[in-house]
Protein backbone atom coordinates (compact mmCIF):
# COMPACT_ATOMS: atom_id res chain seq x y z
CA UNK A 1 0.00 0.00 0.00
CA UNK A 2 1.32 3.13 -0.51
CA UNK A 3 0.90 5.78 1.92
CA UNK A 4 1.33 9.47 3.48
CA UNK A 5 3.22 9.52 6.62
CA UNK A 6 0.70 10.63 9.33
CA UNK A 7 2.67 13.99 10.12
CA UNK A 8 1.83 14.79 5.60
CA UNK A 9 -1.44 13.99 6.66
CA UNK A 10 -1.30 15.98 9.48
CA UNK A 11 0.66 18.90 6.98
CA UNK A 12 -2.43 19.16 4.84
CA UNK A 13 -4.97 19.30 7.67
CA UNK A 14 -2.92 22.62 9.40
CA UNK A 15 -2.72 23.67 5.88
CA UNK A 16 -6.68 23.57 5.50
CA UNK A 17 -7.29 25.06 8.72
CA UNK A 18 -5.25 27.81 8.00
CA UNK A 19 -6.67 28.28 4.30
CA UNK A 20 -10.47 28.32 5.82
CA UNK A 21 -9.58 31.27 8.01
CA UNK A 22 -11.49 34.60 7.49
CA UNK A 23 -8.87 36.47 8.13
CA UNK A 24 -5.17 36.14 6.67
CA UNK A 25 -3.52 37.38 10.12
CA UNK A 26 -1.18 34.94 11.50
CA UNK A 27 -2.42 32.06 13.83
CA UNK A 28 0.39 30.83 16.57
CA UNK A 29 1.41 27.47 16.98
CA UNK A 30 -0.82 26.83 19.87
CA UNK A 31 -3.69 27.95 18.62
CA UNK A 32 -3.49 26.01 15.27
CA UNK A 33 -3.06 23.39 17.36
CA UNK A 34 -6.00 23.55 19.81
CA UNK A 35 -8.11 23.99 16.38
CA UNK A 36 -6.54 20.90 15.14
CA UNK A 37 -7.15 19.01 18.21
CA UNK A 38 -3.51 17.64 17.30
CA UNK A 39 -0.40 17.76 20.19
CA UNK A 40 1.64 21.36 20.16
CA UNK A 41 4.69 20.16 19.70
CA UNK A 42 3.99 17.73 16.24
CA UNK A 43 2.13 20.78 14.89
CA UNK A 44 4.96 22.88 15.74
CA UNK A 45 7.22 20.77 14.55
CA UNK A 46 5.32 20.68 11.12
CA UNK A 47 4.44 24.28 10.87
CA UNK A 48 8.46 24.88 11.00
CA UNK A 49 8.87 22.56 7.87
CA UNK A 50 6.22 24.44 6.19
CA UNK A 51 7.52 27.62 7.13
CA UNK A 52 11.31 26.10 5.52
CA UNK A 53 9.05 25.11 2.39
CA UNK A 54 7.88 28.41 1.50
CA UNK A 55 4.00 27.39 2.29
CA UNK A 56 3.85 29.19 5.27
CA UNK A 57 5.23 32.93 6.61
CA UNK A 58 6.33 32.77 10.23
CA UNK A 59 6.20 36.55 11.71
CA UNK A 60 7.92 36.80 15.31
CA UNK A 61 6.29 39.17 18.26
CA UNK A 62 3.65 38.69 20.55
CA UNK A 63 1.01 39.03 17.66
CA UNK A 64 3.16 36.35 15.78
CA UNK A 65 2.88 33.00 14.16
CA UNK A 66 1.95 31.28 10.92
CA UNK A 67 0.27 32.13 8.00
CA UNK A 68 -0.35 31.10 4.39
CA UNK A 69 2.95 32.43 1.82
CA UNK A 70 0.54 32.59 -0.81
CA UNK A 71 -3.23 32.12 -1.35
CA UNK A 72 -5.20 28.91 -0.96
CA UNK A 73 -5.92 28.36 -4.21
CA UNK A 74 -2.18 28.61 -5.41
CA UNK A 75 -0.76 26.23 -2.80
CA UNK A 76 -1.08 22.48 -4.49
CA UNK A 77 -1.49 19.13 -2.27
CA UNK A 78 2.13 18.35 -4.66
CA UNK A 79 3.33 21.07 -2.35
CA UNK A 80 2.67 20.10 0.97
CA UNK A 81 3.64 16.37 0.45
CA UNK A 82 7.23 17.71 -0.89
CA UNK A 83 7.11 19.55 2.00
CA UNK A 84 7.07 16.53 4.10
CA UNK A 85 8.12 13.83 2.54
CA UNK A 86 10.24 14.84 -0.59
CA UNK A 87 10.24 13.77 -4.08
CA UNK A 88 6.57 12.18 -4.94
CA UNK A 89 7.36 8.36 -6.32
CA UNK A 90 5.72 5.69 -5.84
CA UNK A 91 8.75 3.60 -6.77
CA UNK A 92 12.41 4.55 -6.38
CA UNK A 93 13.38 5.26 -10.17
CA UNK A 94 10.18 7.46 -10.26
CA UNK A 95 12.70 9.70 -7.70
CA UNK A 96 14.96 10.16 -10.56
CA UNK A 97 18.39 8.70 -12.01
CA UNK A 98 20.72 6.68 -9.50
CA UNK A 99 17.69 6.19 -6.67
CA UNK A 100 17.61 2.01 -8.31
CA UNK A 101 20.39 -0.17 -8.60
CA UNK A 102 17.78 -2.31 -11.18
CA UNK A 103 17.36 0.80 -13.13
CA UNK A 104 19.64 0.12 -16.26
CA UNK A 105 18.20 -3.18 -16.86
CA UNK A 106 14.74 -2.79 -15.37
CA UNK A 107 11.86 -3.57 -18.38
CA UNK A 108 8.78 -1.92 -16.44
CA UNK A 109 10.88 1.00 -15.41
CA UNK A 110 9.49 3.96 -18.37
CA UNK A 111 5.25 2.90 -17.66
CA UNK A 112 5.74 3.36 -13.69
CA UNK A 113 7.60 6.63 -14.38
CA UNK A 114 4.25 7.45 -16.63
CA UNK A 115 2.08 6.42 -13.70
CA UNK A 116 3.51 8.44 -11.36
CA UNK A 117 4.57 11.65 -13.42
CA UNK A 118 0.20 10.96 -13.95
CA UNK A 119 -0.25 10.85 -9.91
CA UNK A 120 1.57 13.74 -9.48
CA UNK A 121 0.14 15.83 -12.24
CA UNK A 122 -2.76 15.39 -10.32
CA UNK A 123 -1.65 16.32 -7.63
CA UNK A 124 -0.28 19.21 -8.37
CA UNK A 125 -3.84 20.46 -9.65
CA UNK A 126 -5.49 19.84 -6.44
CA UNK A 127 -5.31 23.29 -4.56
CA UNK A 128 -5.84 23.92 -0.87
CA UNK A 129 -9.13 24.87 -1.33
CA UNK A 130 -10.66 21.84 -3.19
CA UNK A 131 -9.96 20.05 0.19
CA UNK A 132 -12.05 22.95 2.24
CA UNK A 133 -15.65 21.36 3.24
CA UNK A 134 -17.82 21.34 1.39
CA UNK A 135 -15.93 21.90 -1.73
CA UNK A 136 -16.10 19.78 -5.03
CA UNK A 137 -13.35 18.50 -6.47
CA UNK A 138 -12.88 19.76 -9.85
CA UNK A 139 -9.78 17.80 -10.95
CA UNK A 140 -11.05 14.18 -12.32
CA UNK A 141 -8.84 11.28 -13.65
CA UNK A 142 -9.32 12.72 -16.98
CA UNK A 143 -8.40 16.00 -16.57
CA UNK A 144 -5.75 18.39 -17.79
CA UNK A 145 -3.69 15.39 -18.49
CA UNK A 146 -4.51 14.43 -22.07
CA UNK A 147 -4.39 10.63 -22.65
CA UNK A 148 -4.21 8.46 -19.70
CA UNK A 149 -2.63 5.42 -21.09
CA UNK A 150 1.07 4.32 -20.27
Amino acid sequence: MVRMSKLTDYAIVLLTLLASEETEAPHNAREVAARARLPFPVVSKILKALARAGLLVSHRGAKGGYALARPPEAISVAEAIRAMEGPIALIECAAGPGHCQQESTCEIRSPWQRVNELIRDRLEHVPLTELLPGAPLAVSLSDRAGSTTC
